[in-house]
């Protein structure tokens, strides 16, 4: 205890025969400075021997309380991590999509104004597409799916004009980033004229070895940094003039094509008209039996009432889409006419510049027969005294 206590506060001393003993420690610290102690000689029995006759020697022991207190306690830190992982990622965890609902009238309507609207599509064609892989469609709610399956169809121009759009703007951007970096290489060359004007010796000779070592390096990172802006510059050219080629690869090809290809893309839009007129007869002849059965039959049940009158609603929605679809296919095939006749004109107009210039090369080719035929015969004569003058002399 004399020597012990000093380090801490000790709960529990108990001895042995074979000259040791286990001290146990209210804190951990005090095990640590008790440590301290091992090696110290100092006077063991009896008070008549010598102080340094006996060596302590302080090891740890292991007791079973304190490893159970460890053990609770590194349990207890395991615990209060995964607690604080799982909050963790509970907070970090993407919100769960809300729960799709089931098909029913009241929501198919709904669902039908979401798919017209731009903003709501998304979820509306989710939703939509649940539907139909749950097995709703049946035939009593065919056209409702049909009407919808429709709407989603009529995206597809949008989308592509959006496609168009972003298109246009990328390359509006390239060209800004084009104009922007050859005016960076233009002030570039600017400032490494300066440098190359200070370089010359009646500018250089005025400076000291220091400011010479400077101007030294600006000029050299300035050429590099104008060289690495130049060949990027020169990378995109490249890149332009390589796309034009490939465009005018693919027109020489279209221009010789394009009176097929005007004439097919004719006869698809003609046969894509006359389907559709025939989808809006089918149309209409469905509305005009459902009209007679109602106005036969007067239904009993107001279910009975509210599907048909559902029905023709959708019908109706359907056949005004086919109508607004037929005016944009009359319009295109107008345009396709009008393309079809300026491509007619023109290779009429190329077919008689491509006579012109028969008949042009075949008057070259008589006149050079003539001056060949002249110059051979008895109607030159310059050529003719000259023989005579050659052959005198």
């Amino acid at each position: 205890m004399e020597v012990f206590g000093q380090c801490g506060d000790i709960t529990a001393i108990r001895k042995s025969k074979k000259n040791f003993c286990h001290i146990r420690f209210a804190e951990e610290p005090t095990v640590d400075k008790a440590l301290f102690l091992s090696g110290y000689r100092i006077r063991l029995g009896s008070s008549t021997d010598k102080k340094d006759t006996g060596r302590l020697h302080v090891d740890f022991a292991q007791a079973r309380d304190d490893l159970y207190e460890w053990e609770c306690r590194q349990r207890m830190l395991a615990r209060e991590e995964r607690h604080r992982r799982k909050m963790e990622e509970d907070r970090l965890r993407p919100p769960s999509p809300p729960p799709i609902v089931h098909y029913s009238e009241h929501e198919c309507s709904q669902l039908g104004d979401k798919i017209k609207d731009d903003g709501k599509f998304p979820d509306a064609v989710r939703v939509l597409l649940t539907w139909l892989e749950r097995g709703e469609v049946n035939r009593r709610n065919a056209n409702n799916f049909y009407s919808m399956i429709q709407s989603s169809n009529s995206h597809i121009r949008r989308l592509i004009g959006e496609k168009s759009q972003h298109e246009k703007e990328m390359e509006e951007a390239k060209d800004k980033f084009k104009t922007a970096l050859a005016g960076i290489v233009a002030q570039f060359e600017q400032i490494v004229s300066v440098f190359q004007a200070a370089s010359k010796q009646k500018a250089w000779d005025h400076f000291s070895k220091a400011q010479r070592k400077n101007l030294d390096m600006w000029r050299k990172q300035a050429e590099e940094i104008r060289n690495m802006h130049n060949e990027q510059l020169m990378g995109i050219r490249r890149e332009e003039e390589m796309e034009m080629s490939d465009d005018d690869m693919e027109d020489v090809p279209d221009s010789k094509d394009s009176e097929d290809s005007g004439v097919s893309q004719a006869e698809a839009l003609k046969e894509e008209n006359d389907s559709l007129r025939c989808q809006l007869d089918a149309y209409r002849n469905e509305v005009e039996l459902l009209k007679q059965e109602q106005g036969k039959n007067q239904p009993v049940r107001s279910e009975e009432d509210s599907t048909h009158s559902q029905q023709l609603s959708f019908l109706q929605q359907a056949l005004q889409g086919m109508q607004k679809q037929l005016l944009k296919m009359r319009d295109e095939l107008k345009q396709r006419e009008v393309e079809l006749e300026k491509t007619l004109q023109d290779k009429q107009q190329l077919k008689s510049q491509v006579q012109n210039l028969k008949e042009g090369l075949q008057k070259l080719q008589s006149t050079h027969t003539m001056k060949v035929s002249v110059i051979d015969g008895t109607f030159h004569p310059a050529g003719f005294h000259q023989s005579q003058h050659s052959t005198f002399t």
